[in-house]
């Protein structure tokens, strides 16, 4: 039989601003604001979709509390990751969940601004992943500090895509997470900067419009657009597929 799976589960509850959730059934545990942004199914996805072997370096771009990059380290088990996030009160949670989950020699978060990243680091990384906020500031109703993770503030997608590909070395990938329909903009901002470009869609259950997509390039390079079949979440009974729960629980790779 197939677990019941929760993206994220809450297992402690202290009546404060965080609380102690756990991911992947509990191989990764994770302390996350009680309110506003929290870790939930794109940071999950973004990490299985990254293709991280050992020894590899990574930068998660906007690594909030650090779920993508946890998620990550668990699966490739001797990748090296370093993170940059600008709301510090996520940052110090992040620093504290790679204590708590023993990824201290790692994985590194520092607190910056993305508009900051070309003077920080030479484009040496092997892979960059992404989860941008995905609201321009023109369609949002507040652009409180709240929101500031899924609210384009001061920067937009052009800036995010352009910081991700000064980061990675020639041929490095680039890997987003976004709404899918915001793909437009997405492909043709990392059309720009990569090649060799993967679109893969993430279906909420047969039939139904995709509300995320994936999309991965290599910096540098030329090759055509491919469209993937992508990830169905659920089944007809709104139980996740077998696919999904190999992805969502066991934290397995997505493979395209």
């Amino acid at each position: 039989m197939r677990p019941v799976v929760k993206v994220v589960e809450n297992i402690e509850e202290d009546g404060g601003e965080t609380t102690k959730d756990k991911l992947l059934g509990g191989r990764i545990l994770l302390f996350q604001p009680r309110k506003g942004y929290r870790a939930a199914l794109d940071s999950v996805l973004l990490a299985s979709a990254v293709p991280a072997a050992d020894g590899d370096s990574v930068m998660d771009l906007g690594s909030g509390v650090g779920s993508a990059s946890l998620c990550l380290a668990y699966r490739v088990k001797e990748c090296h990751i370093e993170g940059i996030e600008v709301q510090e009160p996520l940052l110090s949670l992040g620093i504290q969940n790679i204590s708590l989950n023993g990824f201290e020699k790692r994985i590194k978060f520092i607190l910056g601004d993305v508009s900051e990243v070309e003077k920080l680091w030479k484009p040496r990384f092997d892979h960059v992943m992404i989860n941008p906020p995905y609201l321009p500031a023109s369609r949002a109703q507040t652009t409180s500090a709240l929101d500031r993770s899924r609210i384009e503030v001061g920067i937009g997608l052009r800036e995010w895509v352009y910081a991700a590909a000064s980061l990675a070395r020639d041929a490095g990938t680039l890997t987003f997470i976004h709404r899918a329909d915001r793909v437009d903009e997405l492909l043709s901002r990392v059309r720009e900067v990569a090649g060799d470009i993967s679109v893969f869609p993430i279906w909420p259950s047969f039939g139904k419009e995709a509300k995320r997509v994936i999309v991965r390039g290599r910096k540098g390079r030329r090759g055509p657009v491919k469209f993937c079949a992508g990830l169905v979440l659920h089944d007809g009974e709104g139980q996740y597929t077998i696919s999904a729960t190999q992805i969502l629980y066991s934290g397995g790779a997505l493979e395209f």
